[in-house]
């Protein structure tokens, strides 16, 4: 879900002028790159994979844990929605079987699926996994399916949601979609969701360090990046299930790019891989994979995952059958890891990586700016405060009242701060908690102006007040 939140840095993008990156000499090999990215960008931990066809070429961890332990390939970690993926593999497992009809209605297929649209008849198998069943954050309580103890649980707080289209007609990106493609996966196969992807997915692929349960492998906490300090911190809390629950690692994540390139131990036919790397008829997007073209105008197969101390990405080339996974036990307000792609990718394809840092610095700094200038301006309102009231002595209500107005609209955005964030990510849901994991910069950013105009309104209208009263 850095599904989801990332959207945020576009309030201060206007505002950046990025810092340079530090120019480097080419680097020869992945290790030097990403030596050269480890220093640039300042991240703690990052592990990578690299493979091509059945072929493992790189696979490292650089940096450290939060418990100081060093970053290795087979360190755990969260990677968030890059989990949709081997939920779709789950769910064509099982089509392939015929357990489970991928244009059939989900509502014919899972008992106890209902909501209060009837609309929800007609989302089938196929929807969820495209994104385009209908399902929004905007129309369902996804702050009370964090609370859930079950897929089952989760399941039956859906009675109350509704559609925000016709299913099939459009794409929105929501989790729902995948949790409950999790769930059909327990009622189809008999198994629980993580037993089934532990025995049907990862078992056959040798993932020997990947699971849904942090009680089975549990990854070290994340870190924040705050104003260009690391603050290590355990994840907030949520149901992660089909949507964005999987703990692996890069080595395991090779051997799953391996199969995903059609090489290796192949899990589903041909027919049903491509299945779940081709676009829906309405969107880019496909079956937990997006189809896209690189910086080079490549075709690639990609996902990114963002949780609130995690990030990740995986990628595909499929006319060279490269495989790219990006893990890093961070979050921020600006995606290091999609940077770290796209030089790997380049690598792989003979050209100079892009320099990789100073995106993260470049947010924080201008936002620490910001916040040290309305200190500054808030005490010295506060302190011209009187002469302020004195100069107005006199002036009509209306106009005296109309200089308060610049004031009070930062006080104004923080009450709305939770809804305007929402927008700025496509209507995704966004909480006063999550707002104080990675966006914590903006938070303080926000907080701080808020605070300063308060201050010098408050000042400023004392200082009426007691011109007011020496006057009668």
């Amino acid at each position: 879900m850095k599904a989801t939140l990332i959207g945020v840095a576009a309030v201060a993008a206007t505002l950046l002028t990025p810092l340079t990156p530090i120019a480097h000499a080419a680097p020869t090999s992945i290790d030097d790159y990403l030596a050269d990215v480890m220093h640039d960008t300042g991240l703690p931990g990052v592990s990578v994979v690299v493979t091509q066809g059945d072929r493992l070429v790189h696979a490292a961890g650089y940096g450290e844990d939060s418990e100081g332990a060093p970053i290795t390939a087979d360190t755990p970690m969260r990677i968030a929605s890059v989990s949709k993926s081997f939920t779709a593999m789950a769910v064509m497992t099982l089509v392939e079987d015929g357990r489970i009809a991928l244009d059939e209605p989900v509502a014919d297929q899972l008992p106890g699926f209902t909501m209060a649209d009837p609309r929800f008849t007609d989302v089938t198998v196929r929807h969820l996994l495209n994104q385009t069943s209908g399902f929004s954050d905007t129309t369902i309580d996804v702050t009370a399916l964090d609370t859930s103890t079950s897929l089952t649980d989760y399941t039956a707080k859906l009675s109350s949601g509704s559609l925000t289209t016709d299913p099939g007609t459009r794409y929105e990106y929501c989790n729902v979609n995948y949790d409950l493609a999790a769930r059909l996966v327990e009622v189809a196969s008999g198994r629980t969701f993580g037993d089934y992807l532990n025995e049907e997915v990862f078992g056959p692929l040798g993932m020997s360090r990947s699971t849904v349960s942090a009680d089975e492998i549990r990854p070290a906490d994340g870190f924040n990046s705050v104003f260009g300090a690391w603050w290590s911190r355990p994840e907030l809390p949520g149901f992660l299930s089909g949507g964005g629950g999987v703990i692996t690692t890069a080595a395991d994540m090779g051997k799953w790019l391996i199969s995903q390139a059609g090489h290796g131990t192949q899990l589903v036919s041909p027919d049903s891989l491509r299945t779940m790397h081709t676009s829906s008829t309405v969107d880019d997007y496909a079956m937990g994979w997006i189809p896209d073209q690189g910086p080079d105008g490549v075709d690639q197969l990609v996902h990114p995952g963002n949780l609130f101390t995690y990030s990740a990405v995986q990628a595909v080339v499929p006319s060279t059958g490269h495989g790219f996974a990006v893990l890093a036990n961070s979050a921020s307000l600006h995606d290091d890891t999609y940077d770290i792609l796209n030089g790997l990718i380049a690598l792989s394809q003979g050209r100079d990586p892009a320099p990789a840092g100073g995106g993260r610095q470049s947010f924080e700094l201008v936002l620490g700016l910001i916040a040290l200038a309305a200190i500054g301006l808030g005490v010295l309102g506060a302190w011209r405060s009187a002469r302020w009231a004195r100069r107005r002595a006199g002036s009509p209500a209306w106009l005296v009242a109309l200089r308060f107005v610049p004031l009070l609209l930062p006080i104004g955005l923080v009450a709305a701060y939770p809804d305007l964030t929402s927008i700025l990510i496509n209507g995704r849901t966004v909480t006063w908690a999550q707002l104080t994991y990675f966006p914590l910069p903006l938070t303080i950013t926000v907080f701080v102006v808020a605070l300063a105009c308060t201050a010098t309104a408050t000042a400023r209208l004392l200082g009426l007040l007691r011109n007011r009263t020496t006057v009668h």
